[in-house]
């Protein structure tokens, strides 16, 4: 469904306007008992489709006994190049992250989200530069007025010192140890991700991979009408990787081969996601998957992405990233121009959206 005319606009923006002031977010709307979905927040229809497991399932990769010298690592190494080469989405076992650490960040993301709305509206900002900020909802795209079914927290955790003051404290500690544990676990991913590749285990660390990286507790309130709003919109992710804990309500789901699958909540496994810079500088070994999160009448739900990016210096470095050149030669010639980051997600990225192709299509040679 879409705005017809400029006074059908015109009320959008209003209702944006209001619901932005509100700094209440998405969980505000629900708390007051509405019925239907707000005009802002609705899409054309969401067909909520999917094939059955015995048809195709997620990749599911055990990390057991992945270290350098140990008997599995060979196979571990194909399990996620395979994974990476094939869907582009994943998850993983066995990462040694605790589950009291896993349920504790679940936890503590919801119970931040379920302040009173005075406190929470601290934070609230759509200031990017902000390390810390708490935002109700996200646009599909910067060309649209509709928008997606979620509030979010987004902790910074390296442009910058980072203070833990800086944090809500009803999740200020669980975040800064979870946060360590997934920058351990890229690290590990990453130098398998390199392997996968023929490359020496540090390649993908030494362009900076890991470096920097956000965490974003998502909170999904129920919806009463499903099918004409989503949580988060078709789409793939710029970075270079995701690491992303699901509660247990099946939400997440990939699109693979023009239909949609669920990517049902493993107890204790994490999803991993290729962003499309892997994409880019793995030369097309690795592939960016689109996936999405339908809304739902149960609820609330919970999420919490890690998301594996340049970090703020770089951006003013304006550092080029393009095909690995090992990975290509005079017979195989990179398909792909260089990028910063930067202009990829203010350019090629932004266009991909509106006119619903990759943004890598604009890179090609």
């Amino acid at each position: 469904m879409a705005a017809k005319s400029s006074s059908d606009q015109d009320l959008l923006l209003k209702q944006l306007k209001a619901f932005d002031e509100s700094k209440a977010g998405v969980k505000g709307i629900v708390d007051v008992g509405i019925i239907k979905v707000p005009e802002i927040f609705i899409h054309l229809p969401i067909v909520h489709s999917q094939v059955t497991e015995t048809e195709f399932s997620i990749p599911v990769v055990d990390l057991a006994d992945a270290a350098i010298g140990m008997g599995r690592h060979a196979e571990v190494i194909d399990g996620v190049r395979q994974a990476a080469e094939t869907v582009g989405l994943f998850q993983v076992v066995n990462h040694e992250i605790p589950k009291r650490v896993l349920d504790e960040m679940l936890q503590a993301m919801r119970a931040f989200h379920e302040l009173l709305k005075e406190v929470k509206a601290e934070y609230y900002s759509t200031d990017i530069k902000r390390k810390v900020s708490f935002v109700g909802s996200h646009k599909l795209a910067r060309s649209s007025s509709r928008h997606s079914w979620r509030d979010s927290l987004t902790c910074d955790m390296s442009s910058g010192p980072l203070y833990p003051q800086e944090l809500p404290e009803v999740c200020r500690d669980i975040t800064l140890e979870y946060s360590k544990f997934a920058h351990k676990l890229s690290v590990r991913l990453f130098k398998l991700l390199s392997e996968g590749l023929g490359l020496k285990p540090d390649h993908l660390i030494g362009l900076d991979c890991a470096n920097g990286h956000l965490v974003a507790g998502n909170y999904y309130p129920p919806c009463p009408e499903p099918e004409l709003t989503i949580d988060s919109g078709e789409h793939r992710d710029v970075f270079f990787l995701t690491i992303l804990l699901q509660d247990n309500i099946t939400a997440l789901q990939l699109l693979y081969k023009n239909q949609w699958i669920d990517v049902p909540p493993i107890p204790g496994a994490l999803v991993v996601i290729i962003g499309d810079f892997l994409q880019l500088i793995s030369y097309n070994r690795y592939i960016s998957d689109t996936h999405r999160v339908i809304a739902k009448k149960e609820g609330p739900r919970v999420s919490v992405g890690c998301f594996f990016r340049y970090v703020q210096q770089e951006i003013s470095a304006q550092r080029v990233y393009e095909p690995i050149k090992e990975l290509t030669s005079k017979e195989n010639p990179p398909i792909y121009r260089g990028t910063t980051v930067m202009d990829y997600v203010t350019g090629n990225f932004q266009k991909g959206l509106i006119n619903g192709v990759p943004g890598l299509e604009y890179l090609k040679v």
